[in-house]
């Protein structure tokens, strides 16, 4: 069983082209995917508007998009396109252990799929509301 972090993209990029993990320039992402890292994971992706299930290391454009503008069957399209790049991957969507740095949006569709049996979204659970609640949250539990 492996333990895989998924962090959602923001909407402040830098521009250009950058490995993932550069691509995006916002102190929520920053702290996310550090406390991301901090889980000691197997594995991180980036769960991408564009990109859909995004590897760290991949080189990619900027973009401007963001599910919070898709429509609901669109977002379950993307969801279904996230599930299947996770089986490519090699994820274990019944064993491996998904924790899901992530809005609503992002992972609703994925999870209501009923194709992942292990899981936790770690802002939802613990009852955070917007950004500064998060923020809060990551700078508590961020070494």
């Amino acid at each position: 069983m492996s333990k895989v972090v998924l962090v959602s993209c923001v909407s402040k990029k830098n521009i250009g082209r950058h490995k993932a993990k550069d691509l995006y320039a916002s102190p929520l992402f920053r702290k996310a995917y550090k406390y991301a890292e901090s889980l000691n994971p197997d594995k991180i992706f980036i769960l991408s508007a564009k990109y859909h299930l995004l590897d760290p290391e991949k080189v990619v454009q900027n973009y401007n998009m963001t599910l919070n503008t898709f429509s609901a069957a669109k977002r379950k399209q993307w969801a279904n396109e996230v599930l299947k790049q996770m089986v490519d991957a090699k994820i274990d969507l019944k064993n491996d252990e998904l924790i899901f740095l992530a809005g609503k949006k992002y992972w609703r569709d994925i999870i209501d799929s009923g194709k992942i049996k292990n899981f936790s979204r770690p802002y939802f659970q613990n009852n955070l509301g917007g950004i500064g609640c998060i923020m809060k949250y990551l700078n508590e539990n961020t070494k």
